[in-house]
């Protein structure tokens, strides 16, 4: 079966990507928490461990975006064929452009990795709702957008939901495997990771706005320097100690030796790797391409209610335990979503008191349709 992708313009289209973008999980996705429960024999006869090598598989994940401009030059080529082109041709840009916010990708997932180490995942999934206030407040600043009382609203809700998935995982216990001093070290890099995961989003919409560049062509290019420069940052990990919080034998920051022997041992480890980069390569195509139609905010909201669907997901596979509070705060989380969404403006418009209200054009922008210049507050 043949897939065309291009750059989706509609209403309906734009639903369909938020469906993939929150469907494709990026950061630690089903098929790494797979990986990371299969274990091994190491290098040089060490007894068998867990899969845990957390900057490998983070090159994987740029592996997978790398793909992605792979893939548009064969849709680009194969568009030049066609009597009328559907692809629009893309602006003339820098690719160095796309080198930071491929940095801020890096050193974001690096810092979450990192930080799942030290602290539980309860925190991990409370602590990156801050990320929602982190775009909000970045794109009022940067990007000159103005955020209704109702989107606001919205934020907080959501946020209010992932503190109740959150605190639903601490009641369960699984917040008393960590000493104090690593759980608090940990929630301080997850929200240093979220202002900067924040301003990679900020930095994605402006840019993709202002150029007009093909999702698929800025997904690969900003994968092609990540996988570059965190591929030849392994060597040093390799000689670096890491103390307790290495996971490897030798306890270094990242040992590519020990997995690559690990998959030599159980090559069902390369089925679960395999699964993480195609994910990822469709979770980065709809990811930026919900930027491009809506705005950074909205995109935060849909990777927070991604973040139910993993655990949704863990819970029925017996990975995570049950708590009652983890069902409420799934419905939090559904009723912020909704609301920053604009989801509640059709039944306020059945009101009897608002049947004469405002017209359509004061719809939500950021679901409109052909509303490219109220995405960014100008013309």
């Amino acid at each position: 079966m043949m897939l065309h992708i291009s750059v989706l313009k509609g209403k309906d289209d734009v639903n369909l990507q938020k469906g993939v973008f929150i469907g494709s999980p990026k950061r630690y996705p089903l098929s790494s928490r797979w990986a990371d429960k299969l274990s091994a024999v190491g290098c040089n006869g060490t007894e068998e461990h867990n899969f845990q090598h957390p900057f490998l598989q983070a090159v994987g994940m740029f592996l997978g975006e790398f793909s992605c401009l792979a893939v548009f030059h064969l849709l680009r080529c194969r568009d030049r064929r066609r009597t009328e082109p559907v692809m629009a041709p893309s602006q003339p840009f820098n690719p160095l452009l796309f080198l930071p916010p491929a940095l801020c990708d890096m050193t974001g997932t690096s810092l979450m990795y990192v930080a799942l180490n030290m602290t539980s995942a309860s925190s991990f999934q409370m602590l990156r709702g801050a990320v929602i206030i982190f775009t909000g407040l970045l794109s009022v600043a940067f990007l000159g957008r103005k955020l209704a009382l109702s989107q606001w609203l919205g934020i907080l809700i959501t946020i209010l939901g992932l503190v109740l998935v959150g605190l639903a995982d601490l009641l369960s216990g699984n917040g008393q495997s960590h000493g104090l001093s690593q759980v608090i070290t940990g929630d301080l890099l997850i929200i240093m990771a979220q202002v900067i995961v924040a301003i990679q989003m900020v930095l994605e919409e402006k840019f993709v706005y202002k150029h007009d560049v093909h999702p698929l062509q800025a997904v690969g290019t900003e994968g092609f320097f990540g996988f570059i420069i965190l591929s030849l940052l392994l060597v040093p990990m390799y000689f670096i100690p890491a103390g307790e919080f290495g996971s490897e034998p030798r306890h270094v920051l990242e040992d590519a030796l020990d997995a690559f022997c690990q998959i030599g041992h159980r090559p069902l480890i390369v089925l679960a790797l395999a699964g993480n980069i195609q994910s990822i390569a469709f979770f980065n195509f709809a990811g930026i391409s919900v930027t491009k139609e809506i705005s950074a905010t909205t995109r935060m909201v849909l990777d927070s209610l991604r973040t139910v669907v993993v655990w949704a997901v863990s819970l029925a596979l017996g990975w995570e335990v049950f708590h009652g509070l983890q069902i409420l705060g799934f419905f939090v989380l559904l009723a912020g979503a909704a609301l920053y969404n604009g989801l509640h403006k059709p039944l306020l418009d059945r009101l009897p008191c608002r049947k004469d209200g405002a017209p359509e054009t004061d719809r939500e922008g950021l679901l409109a349709a052909d509303g490219v210049a109220s995405i960014n507050g100008d013309s």
